[in-house]
């Protein structure tokens, strides 16, 4: 019998090491984990599992472009600082970081979370003299709506897009929630990821002023590339590689996006980007505009109910809007960072200059 139990309890711990390199080797490797059955997951486990596939076209013509760079995603400090208002110019330098980054923040409800991710790119452009500007700058994004149904994850049952100055409203199929206040512009497409075992939602941003929508609604024309949600960034070997997987940054980490949303050096007014006409913007163009990017505390359709920002500082509010929901979806918080902004965002919505991302 003792040497049963020896025999056994080294069988045991043996096991379980294995089982805790081979987590290791998943989250090094860059693959999610599955949380295990029963246990709390975390809002980076959250984000990492619902985050998009995301389908970015690229336009390497014109000297704009930077060869396609400009239609890369990076971080809000891919040039090494946080100042928006270098940011045009700093793009163009060799030492520029075009590793894949995108933003992310979870809001929670008794009933649902709520995720908001935030796509940046340098530069929003164009190539040609016509009427349209150009601006140093762009973040565009996307919010799901995840029912609490008492699975690991949850369900996903809707999601709103922001392309420039426009809300577009998506729901899977079978999703039990419909249209509200908006129609539903569309289904929101799965698809399977080479680097985890999840089937993810799929979303799809233009090149050049990068309006972001459910795929595939936008697409690649031509070259562009394939991001892919992860715990590593990768940069692009160039404009037309299909698989970079890109790593999650929390808004509300310490020192984080959130934390600096009263640098100046970064932030113009509460939730829209400072950004100026330096370097060759609006060069060959019709214009080039300043402090016309937005953080999704920001983000704002003027046509619609929801005040600015509430996509993302209170997406339970806009849900109900949006989409007719059946059950119960609570609109008190259990967690909500930007609860601590509520007057001055208000204050924001009401003084902030409009811009169009």
């Amino acid at each position: 019998m003792p040497n049963r139990l020896r025999t056994a309890g080294r069988s045991l711990a043996t096991a379980v090491l294995a089982t805790t390199m081979m987590a290791g080797a998943l989250v090094a490797g860059g693959l999610a984990a599955p949380a295990p059955a029963g246990a709390a997951v975390s809002r980076a486990e959250l984000a990492l599992r619902w985050a998009p596939i995301h389908y970015q076209d690229v336009d390497a013509t014109g000297s704009h472009a930077l060869g396609g760079r400009s239609d890369y995603i990076t971080r809000v400090d891919f040039d090494g600082d946080l100042n928006g208002r270098n940011n045009w110019d700093n793009a163009a330098a060799s030492s520029a970081s075009f590793a894949a980054h995108a933003y992310y923040s979870v809001l929670e409800t008794s009933t649902h979370w709520y995720i908001t991710y935030l796509f940046f790119h340098p530069r929003d452009w164009i190539d040609h003299p016509f009427f349209e500007t150009e601006h140093e700058n762009d973040g565009e994004g996307v919010m799901f709506a995840i029912e609490r149904d008492g699975s690991t994850y949850g369900v996903l049952r809707s999601a709103v897009t922001v392309a420039h100055s426009d809300f577009y409203s998506y729901t899977p199929a079978g999703s039990n929630w419909t249209g509200g206040r908006e129609n539903v512009d569309g289904t929101l497409q799965f698809a399977s990821s080479p680097h985890d075992s999840f089937q993810h939602p799929v979303t799809a941003q233009e090149a050049r002023g990068h309006g972001l929508k459910a795929y595939p609604q936008y697409n690649i024309n031509g070259d562009g590339i394939v991001y892919y949600p992860s715990t590593v960034a990768e940069t692009p070997s160039n404009g037309n590689d299909r698989d970079v997987r890109y790593k999650l940054v929390d808004i509300f980490a310490s020192g984080g996006l959130w934390a600096q949303r009263a640098n100046a050096s970064l932030f113009a007014h509460l939730g829209t980007f400072a950004g100026d006409t330096s370097g060759d913007c609006g060069v060959g163009t019709f214009s080039c505009s300043t402090n016309s990017a937005n953080a999704p505390w920001g983000w704002d359709d003027g046509n619609d109910l929801p005040g600015r920002g509430e996509i993302a500082t209170d997406p339970a509010k806009l849900s109900v809007e949006y989409f007719t929901v059946p059950g119960s979806l609570s609109r008190s918080y259990t967690y909500n960072p930007y609860a601590s902004a509520a007057a001055a965002l208000r204050e924001a919505a009401r003084t902030a200059p409009p811009v169009v991302d």
